[in-house]
């Protein structure tokens, strides 16, 4: 896997954690999120970054390359899962203001990620 692909599928694993089901926040943190993705891999690449979008709490990729879902809760838990072709990546975290951080897990790779309101 190339060094691009390595980093796009960390940026997608600890994006996509499929976190709690909570009920979705309002338009609290609406908006654009740049999320940075750390491995504990290198393996796995040394991280990426992928832009996502929030609305009314639903959560959907700002990336044609990177396809995300999921949901924020009022009190800003965050499950989300990202995809590329057959990979897939969930995360779970925290937002809260105009940043954020949690941990991801893939099939084969793991780590943390942390989020800010563009």
């Amino acid at each position: 896997m190339n060094r691009f692909r390595k980093g796009l599928f960390a940026s997608i694993i600890a994006i996509a954690f499929p976190l709690a089901q909570a009920d979705a926040a309002g338009p609290t943190f609406d908006g654009t999120w740049n999320v940075r993705i750390s491995s504990s891999s290198e393996t796995c690449g040394n991280g990426a970054t992928v832009a996502i979008g929030i609305n009314n709490g639903q959560i959907a990729s700002s990336s044609a390359a990177v396809t995300a879902s999921g949901r924020v809760a009022d009190a800003g838990s965050i499950n989300v899962t990202l995809s590329t072709g057959v990979k897939h990546a969930v995360g779970s975290g925290r937002l809260s203001g105009a940043s954020g951080s949690g941990t991801w897990r893939g099939a084969m790779c793991s780590g943390t990620w942390t989020a800010e309101r563009m």
